[in-house]
């Protein structure tokens, strides 16, 4: 299960994850240079160390490196998560807990998602029409 990645490591993935093409340690570099000061060295040292824990792979290119998410932010918000929860002493009372903090844009996300994944936990065949996805799954599901 993947650790939470530190406050820098975060900045780099959400543009890598963003951008979602291979990136430089300068492009990377440039943009965070709008929100702090930061040396090339410290980014270069941050995506090697992204490199070294599986997050991003990377292509030489040059004398230089083109970085590419490994996964995607959502996979690892996912991972985060079911850390978390398979963490408690009580599962169903943590889930409880963590739904009741939900904002209704957020607790709508989750009916679509539930949705998308059916009941059995088998990604739901695409529905034959617009009716059919807002009456729900058919009888006898």
């Amino acid at each position: 299960m993947p650790r939470p990645l530190g406050e820098l490591e975060d900045a780099v993935m959400t543009r890598v994850w963003q951008w979602n093409r291979p990136v430089t340690v300068r492009e990377v570099l440039e943009d965070l240079q709008q929100e702090r000061s930061i040396a090339y060295t410290t980014v270069m040292t941050v995506m090697d160390n992204l490199h070294q824990k599986g997050w991003v792979r990377r292509e030489a290119e040059g004398r230089a490196y083109r970085y590419t998410a490994v996964s995607t932010r959502a996979a690892y918000s996912a991972a985060l998560m079911n850390e978390a929860w398979s963490t408690s002493d009580n599962p169903a009372a943590a889930l409880v807990a963590f739904f009741g903090m939900m904002s209704a844009e957020q607790r709508e996300a989750l009916r679509d998602a539930i949705r998308i994944v059916g009941h059995d936990g088998e990604a739901a065949p695409p529905a034959a029409d617009a009716d059919s996805a807002e009456h729900g799954p058919e009888p006898g599901r």
